[in-house]
């Protein structure tokens, strides 16, 4: 008969037990999660108004640099995003900057650019071996770019795409969009009078009167009597449903097909490349404006509905967790906030990759060219009959050169030259 240990030697062994598990618990638990890949999208920092209104006395030449670039205050947003990068991935990065594992893009504008540089300048500061010049702790890292025509992935809306159009026309005569402007008529009506701005469209209210206001307003620029708290708030209100009727309210699924798709898709691709070993990359940048963060989120279907801040930032991080990939995605809209969980409809916040790649198919193009073709009647009509004229041009330049190489015309002309 075996005799039970005295109690002190029995709970010492339980308890040295428990330790281990839990030792084994955290340990396993620290090891299962790992992080494997990031994308970050974020948009430029404060920068001077892109135009302004024709009444409005702050004229270009009152901005240092004049209209649309990078102030000063938005150096110091990007560098302060770049530092917060680096204490958020300070064990996931390199101390140093490797361009094998590191790649930054951007669109073809100044303020992105230079956000990016200042992002890049806090994110990478040069230590040891990476010090060149002991009086300037910096150090130049690339970012890549294309023209804006040539601009496929980051300068939305694209432009170049017919069906998008026409997709928009149609959302601005719908009645969820005409029911959601009605209260904002009357005051539209009073703006070219205060402005002198005279289009009631949205997008141009919001470019070329609520900007301005608002960057003047942010650089204690004094704003015109009848830019009242009141006034900027509608004017605010229908920035935002200009920016929610470019991308959604009608047809939301098909229109991210033909803008953020693409780049769901681009970044969607740079994760199976993680999975399959095939990129040692740890982290992909892109730098670009508040309608490619919008755009990215509506086809996310993750649109809070408000205009992106200055410098805010769209993380997607991918994990390996017991052998399966996961995929985390955060917004980071203030500084006084760590960045808001985000879930895309459909899963946990915590995705599996290949549930996400399923739940975002129906907004990934598979040919975009031809999906941004115009599909309603009076164009197509309009695109046979010019093909029709084409050909029937065609045919009669055909029997015009026939009848004029083998007529009398031609008969005569060569007996004079005999």
């Amino acid at each position: 008969m075996s005799v039970a240990p005295p109690f002190p030697v029995a709970r010492a062994a339980s308890l040295l037990g428990f330790l281990l598990l839990l030792f084994f618990c955290v340990d396993h638990g620290v090891l299962a999660k790992e992080l494997k890949f990031v994308t970050l999208l974020f948009r430029h920092g404060d920068r001077s108004p892109i135009e302004t209104f024709p009444n409005d006395p702050i004229k270009e030449s009152s901005w240092p640099q004049g209209f649309g670039q990078l102030s000063q205050l938005g150096m110091e947003q990007h560098y302060e995003l770049g530092q917060y990068i680096k204490k958020r991935y300070s064990k996931f990065l390199n101390e140093s900057y490797k361009h094998q594992q590191i790649y930054i893009r951007s669109t073809d504008v100044d303020r992105t650019l230079m956000s990016a540089m200042a992002n890049l300048a806090a994110l990478f500061p040069p230590e040891g071996a990476s010090i060149w010049n002991p009086s300037l702790l910096w150090q130049p890292i690339p970012v890549h770019t294309v023209s804006l025509p040539e601009d496929q992935l980051l300068y939305l809306p694209f432009r170049s795409c017919p069906r998008f159009q026409e997709l928009e026309s149609e959302t601005l005569k719908s009645e969820e969009f005409q029911k959601r402007l009605r209260p904002y008529k009357d005051f539209i009506e009073t703006l070219p009078e205060l402005s002198g701005f005279h289009s009631q469209e949205l997008f141009g209210i919001w470019s070329k009167i609520y900007d301005p206001l608002y960057c003047e307003s942010i650089h204690n620029f004094t704003l015109p009597t009848w830019a009242t708290e009141d006034t900027i708030t509608k004017l605010r209100e229908l920035s935002e449903l200009s920016l929610l009727s470019l991308y959604g309210i009608h047809k939301q699924k098909e229109k991210s097909r033909l803008q953020g798709g693409v780049l769901v898709n681009e970044i969607l691709n740079h994760m199976k490349s993680v999975t399959q070993g095939s990129s040692y990359r740890k982290l992909v940048m892109y730098s670009a404006h508040d309608t490619t963060v919008s755009g990215l989120q509506m086809a996310l279907d993750v649109y809070n509905g408000m205009l992106p801040p200055y410098a805010s930032c769209h993380f997607m991080e991918l994990y390996l967790d017991k052998g399966q990939y996961f995929l985390e995605m955060y917004y980071r809209n203030e500084t006084q906030h760590e960045p808001y969980p985000l879930t895309l409809p459909g899963c946990t916040h915590s995705c599996p990759l290949e549930k996400f790649a399923e739940l975002v198919a129906p907004v990934i193009p598979q040919d975009w060219s031809a999906e941004c073709m115009i599909t309603s009647d009076h164009q197509v009509l309009r695109i046979v009959l010019a093909i029709a004229f084409c050909l029937v041009s065609g045919v009669l330049v055909v029997l015009l050169f026939t009848l004029i190489r083998h007529g009398p015309c031609w008969q005569r002309d060569s007996y004079r030259n005999i």
